[in-house]
């Protein structure tokens, strides 16, 4: 069997509920936009994930905070470095940091300790805020203390992670122009969760918006959070109108596993992908699947 071209998911999560402490996945079920979630309430490990992307020549991948108690973050990366050790994956480790802490500086001094963390995630939203489509366009970015810590980034050369759905969008566009020579990853093709034209007209404004920036690039990653009943060809726009914007120099893909698992297998989801942008040149694919989340990640 032929292998598809080397591929590094840019978006994934791992846990050991006895190891780390997630309320969302231990406590009472939440509300949230991925509706019911029994299936992914128990472990999720590195032997579960290797054993997801087997046949799919996923070579490197990177590790997104996984909503973990927040005091905790810290041990999450310590229990990711073990495993990166021993396992060879994840590759690289972005964690929780609230940049709206005074302490914010320490949590990123402990965090940048551990060999492979590449960035930060704050999400703007909780998932309870995005169910029923329910975000609105207020988010810590506006405060000048979140900025202040945000501008540490740089002298910790660490991404940001950027959980925006479109009513967060223009605010976001702000930060990056403020913030240049800081790397974004806008995540999840920025939650396209509202499929009404209104919906996807303000999420492609937004979009068009953050491309702009030239220090924001794009995971596609999360469509089947927005999208449960997904086809390829209900994807399809949505991937090809984010690379037309982002252009193939920026964007990437994610599988956001386990939680898009609730939505499909692995090698589905992916061959969609695969699928979608076919007719690419062959280095653009790899750029998109390889090359730009190596760059972008520093793997």
């Amino acid at each position: 069997m032929t292998l598809p071209i080397p591929t590094i998911d840019t978006h994934h999560h791992l846990w050991d509920l006895a190891t780390n402490r997630y309320p969302w996945l231990t406590g009472p079920p939440l509300q949230t936009h991925i509706g019911p979630y029994d299936k992914i309430r128990k472990n999720y490990l590195i032997e579960d994930y290797l054993a997801d992307v087997r046949s799919q020549n996923v070579v490197k991948s990177v590790h997104v905070e996984a909503a973990c108690i927040p005091s905790e973050s810290v041990a999450e990366t310590r229990w990711l470095q073990g495993l990166a050790d021993t396992h060879g994956f994840p590759h690289g480790i972005v964690a929780h940091v609230d940049l709206a802490d005074p302490d914010a500086r320490l949590a990123l001094e402990r965090h940048t300790a551990y060999r492979n963390i590449r960035g930060v995630r704050m999400m703007m939203k909780k998932p309870t805020e995005l169910a029923g489509n329910r975000a609105s366009d207020d988010s810590p970015m506006t405060d000048p203390a979140w900025r202040r810590n945000f501008a540490l980034l740089r002298e910790f050369q660490l991404s940001f992670d950027l959980q925006a759905p479109p009513p967060l969008m223009a605010e976001a566009a702000r930060v990056a122009a403020t913030f240049p020579d800081i790397q974004i990853m806008l995540t999840h093709t920025g939650l396209p969760l509202d499929r009404s034209d209104e919906g996807l007209a303000a999420w492609r404004k937004g979009m068009a918006r953050l491309a702009e920036c030239r220090n924001v690039a794009v995971k596609i990653s999360g469509l089947p959070m927005t999208d449960w009943r997904w086809t390829t060809d209900s994807l399809r726009p949505l991937v090809l109108q984010t690379i037309d914007l982002f252009g193939v120099e920026r964007a990437m893909f994610g599988s956001n596993f386990p939680v898009d698992k609730l939505f499909s297998d692995f090698d589905t989801l992916f061959n969609a992908y695969r699928a979608i942008v076919a007719d690419f040149t062959p280095k653009e694919q790899r750029k998109l699947f390889h090359d730009n989340a190596e760059r972008f990640y520093r793997l």
